[in-house]
């Protein structure tokens, strides 16, 4: 689980655009710390253990999440035995702690996991607060229109969907929101399937306010081969 403020962010975005331009030399393939495959000279990227042409991925990653929506938390609880759950209270509770009034992006989030902690945690913040702030704001953003009415349908059922809460239909690479308009942003297992990776750090940078917050959870490397290959198998 990776936290960065603003600056940090903004030193990651470019280290990764200058990652990519060396990717696609004639040298073997570099790979960003992440874990995300720098694009090669033949125009390639990760999905999955396999390489696919860079124009291929957001189709493939999209046709895959529409197949899944449905079922994509259950299917999480059924690989993970739950542990997903424990891994996003972390994050939100534990890392993130929003403040009162705070106006928060969740990408790739679209069944809503992430964002109905986050509006939890805003909630038990207020209730602590001595001093009055503005509404806040939590907003879902995936690409892909499936996961989002699965999100919304919950947040129905939830009784959270209000003016507190939207979802919103976009790229992680080009957001469609204003500059400096979040005070933090979350990406949970959403990263890997970016196609430029760089392209969307920007963009995190750039609607983000000064001195806000980054945090991205991912999937990282296992070094014991029996662990690894169950750790593959659920990735």
């Amino acid at each position: 689980m990776l936290v960065f403020r603003h600056r940090a962010l903004e030193r990651m975005a470019r280290a990764a655009c200058s990652a990519s331009l060396l990717g696609s030399s004639a040298q073997s393939p570099r790979y960003f710390q992440l874990g995300i495959t720098r694009l090669k000279e033949e125009a390639t990227t990760s999905f999955g253990f396999k390489e696919v042409k860079v124009e291929e991925k957001q189709d493939m990653v999209l046709e895959v999440f529409r197949n899944v929506a449905g079922n994509y938390d259950v299917m999480n609880d059924a690989m993970s035995g739950g542990m997903h759950r424990v891994w996003k209270d972390y994050l939100v509770y534990s890392m993130l702690r929003p403040a009162p009034g705070s106006q928060h992006l969740d990408v790739a989030g679209g069944t809503g996991d992430v964002a109905f902690r986050v509006i939890e945690a805003i909630r038990r913040a207020e209730h602590s607060a001595i001093t009055p702030s503005p509404p806040p704001h939590v907003t879902v953003c995936d690409i892909n229109a499936a996961m989002l009415e699965v999100g919304k349908e919950r947040a129905a059922k939830a009784g959270i969907l209000d003016h507190s809460l939207s979802f919103v239909e976009g790229n992680a690479e080009h957001l469609p929101f204003e500059d400096a308009c979040m005070d933090s942003y979350t990406i949970s297992f959403g990263l890997r399937n970016v196609t430029h990776t760089d392209a969307a750090l920007r963009d995190a940078f750039r609607v983000l306010k000064k001195g806000g917050r980054f945090l991205c959870m991912e999937f990282s490397q296992v070094q014991t081969p029996l662990l690894r290959k169950i750790y593959d198998e659920y990735s």
